[in-house]
């Protein structure tokens, strides 16, 4: 039996930089909704769970990154910068007269704290679950990670498939113990559609087979070098309140120490969910929520 939602959301698409994005609503259309940045290899609409333990007159909407869930593919690649210029449109396009309060989770999280360095004054504050950055990387690196990446350019793109759904959650049962069956049930759905051999769009799967709806082209390696001193720099220029949230059982949080968080961020929170690995949104949504809240309500508090 699968995930029964509290709160049913709704959807629609709208183009940002040339590619069609798949956006998921809870509450009426505002002006000012929260906004959930999923991570890696996610989509938008497995924050379910966190939106139906946040208080419900909130509105949240959740894009899918380009190449994530329902969103187009992009034909040229992936490339960090473009999710920051694809957050400033959506930005632009959802919260236009006021500054952004946002959500977001690993690599959603670190989109926004990088942006809000380059755009200071643009969030009024940023809940960071576990967007750690990347390991530091030396120069040295650049050469077998240019040949890694050209290597895997002459392989083709292999789609993960599965047997059904079911296959699906079970794999994710066993990677994540934390979730429930249900939960997994849920995840699974969203981040698989009924595979097609031929156009994505057209056809009926056989036997209930499903392939992951994100673009391959993901699992090959950057050639670009992570650059943690950049990105230090810029997450330093951030000047709205920040919670960092971690997971007690995830081994993110290694990446960063406290002084170093102390001397990065200007007006900084953390806590850590007990028994939480770095899912937590998927298997903690309870506790994730009750410390959003409360952050929430101080920033208010504090900005009166």
């Amino acid at each position: 039996m699968s995930y029964e939602p509290r709160r049913r959301p709704w959807h629609e698409d709208i183009e940002v930089r040339g590619l069609r994005h798949r956006l998921s609503w809870w509450g009426e259309r505002t002006g000012t909704p929260i906004i959930l940045l999923h991570g890696f290899l996610d989509c938008g609409a497995t924050w379910q769970f966190l939106v139906d333990c946040l208080p419900p007159s909130w509105t949240c909407v959740a894009p899918d990154w380009r190449g994530f869930g329902d969103s187009d593919w992009a034909p040229g690649g992936y490339w960090f910068p473009d999710y920051l210029a694809d957050l400033e449109v959506l930005l632009d396009t959802l919260v236009p007269q006021s500054r952004a309060r946002i959500i977001g989770h690993s690599m959603g999280a670190n989109v926004a704290k990088m942006y809000g360095g380059v755009r200071p004054g643009r969030l009024e504050w940023l809940v960071n679950l576990e967007g750690m950055g990347l390991a530091p990387t030396a120069a040295d690196e650049a050469p077998k990670r240019y040949g890694q990446w050209l290597d895997e350019l002459r392989q083709p793109r292999r789609e993960g498939r599965y047997e059904s759904v079911a296959q699906l959650a079970a794999v994710l049962k066993a990677r994540n113990p934390r979730l429930t069956p249900e939960r997994a049930e849920f995840i699974a759905g969203a981040w698989s559609r009924p595979f097609v051999d031929g156009p994505r769009e057209s056809g009926f799967a056989p036997n209930g087979e499903v392939r992951l709806r994100f673009d391959p082209s993901h699992r090959l390696v950057n050639p670009v070098l992570y650059r943690r001193d950049e990105a230090q720099a810029c997450w330093a220029r951030l000047d709205a309140p920040m919670l960092l949230v971690t997971g007690e059982r995830s081994e993110h949080r290694a990446r960063i120490t406290d002084e170093q968080l102390r001397l990065l961020f200007r007006d900084l929170r953390t806590v850590t969910v007990p028994g939480a690995g770095h899912m937590m949104h998927h298997d903690e949504p309870e506790a994730v929520a009750s410390y959003i809240v409360e952050f929430e309500r101080d920033c208010v508090a504090s900005a009166r």
